[in-house]
């Protein structure tokens, strides 16, 4: 390993980040191009106001800075302990990976069916991480 493999999977999320914000700009464009939201009703973050339409999206970049904060956290400390190994990278990477997935069913059909599941396996991955984190220390 080079020593950057670690850094490459928060790289990917932090583009997902900016997909959904550009996603979150174009929905609105739309709604307000459509005359069915007027741009002021954006100005005080109204969500009870807001169409489902982009209400989805603004959610969506919510929940990217919830779970993924461990995330990122985790990465770092895994990569000053050296503990960013094989494992710890497909870790990271399946944790991104269900981030996509669950992004995608979020601002698309927002079926819960889907999306918990989808939320409950990246939590369990990154718990997996943690617990990476914490046995590497313990024997290191």
């Amino acid at each position: 390993m080079t020593g950057y493999e670690m850094f490459w999977p928060m790289v990917a999320h932090a583009v997902l980040v900016f997909i959904l914000y550009a996603l979150l700009g174009w929905r609105r464009r739309v709604l307000v191009n459509d005359g069915r939201i007027k741009p002021s009703q954006f100005r005080e973050n109204h969500a009870g106001d807001e169409p489902a339409e982009s209400l989805v999206v603004r959610n969506s970049i919510a929940n990217q800075f919830e779970l993924p904060l461990l995330f990122y956290v985790c990465c770092i400390v895994l990569y000053v302990t050296q503990a960013d190994n094989l494992p710890a990278v497909i870790l990271a990477w399946l944790f991104v990976a269900t981030r996509y997935v669950h992004a995608f069913v979020h601002v698309t059909s927002n079926n819960l069916r889907y999306r918990s599941p989808l939320f409950a396996l990246g939590y369990i991955v990154l718990a997996g991480m943690w617990v990476w984190l914490g046995v590497w220390l313990a024997f290191s």
